[in-house]
């Protein structure tokens, strides 16, 4: 647990006196009980909290159970990518092998490696046909997230790879924080920007996503129930190297920075594969 200027932090099992764990995925089971506590919780964290090493973070939802991440989730990033808005969202996987935290080197295993930012939605309670009326309730946070992509093997054909092609070491950091809908001006409008080597290359607001969050963890839910701790990859907006003329990818020495308003900002440098 976090304070809220992001300085310190608290170990949630030695505050609590054990009443919760330090696994990451108990707390989710746990969310309700947790956040029930949390707010009644007095907390010193000048006296009690120790200082944040962001470097030392990881993922907040480091082994969830299910991935869903969302393609052609805005309609500028289906415009670039020649491609028609979908009538539901276009639903893949991102393994958890990819998972990491906020700030580290990302390892390049091709020359055509891509950036996608993106909110990223972690689940605190199982949902199993919920509404969308209803579906902020069910999630215990956001974060910022990259969808990093070796552009050459996620569209080999004939049939498209999607999942592995999103899925190398390194290609799903999250992070700094995961700040609670309640705590963001607008959970349905937040801006997002990525910028390499201090140039924006993507800028956009989550109100102009298709599927809204909301309505992702209706259609979801409607499928499959929804975990704690899950975690949704919402899409990207347009201005991914692939689309451009010409296409650019990342190379060795690029500074990756993708920054969500309200949430904290990820930072990758890029660096080549042994």
């Amino acid at each position: 647990m976090i304070s809220p200027d992001a300085a310190r932090l608290v170990d949630v099992a030695e505050a609590s006196g054990g009443l919760f764990g330090p696994d990451p995925r108990g707390l989710y089971d746990a969310w309700d009980e947790f956040t029930g506590w949390a707010a009644g919780a007095s907390i010193d964290f000048a006296a009690d909290g120790t200082p944040v090493v962001v470097e030392e973070l990881g993922p907040p939802s480091p082994d969830p159970r299910q991935v869903f991440a969302i393609g052609l989730n805005y309609r500028d990033h289906a415009d670039e990518s020649g491609m028609g808005y979908p009538d539901s969202p276009a639903t893949f996987t991102k393994w958890v092998g990819s998972f990491t935290g906020p700030v580290g080197d990302l390892v390049l295993p091709a020359a055509t490696v891509d950036w996608e930012a993106e909110l990223v939605v972690v689940i605190g309670r199982r949902a199993a046909r919920v509404a969308a009326a209803d579906a902020w309730s069910y999630v215990a946070g956001l974060t910022v997230g990259q969808d990093y992509s070796e552009r050459t093997l996620q569209l080999a054909g004939p049939a498209p790879q999607f999942s592995l092609g999103k899925s190398f070491p390194g290609f799903a950091p999250q992070g700094p924080w995961l700040v609670t809908p309640d705590e963001v001006a607008d959970p349905d409008n937040l801006a997002i920007e990525c910028r390499i080597n201090g140039e924006i290359m993507q800028k956009s607001a989550t109100g102009r996503l298709i599927f809204s969050v909301p309505d992702l963890v209706e259609r979801l839910s409607s499928v499959v129930p929804l975990t704690p701790g899950d975690v949704i990859f919402t899409g990207t907006p347009a201005g991914v190297g692939g689309a451009r003329k010409p296409a650019r990818f990342l190379k060795a020495g690029d500074v990756v920075e993708t920054t969500i308003e309200g949430i904290g900002t990820l930072r990758q440098v890029c660096v080549p594969a042994n």
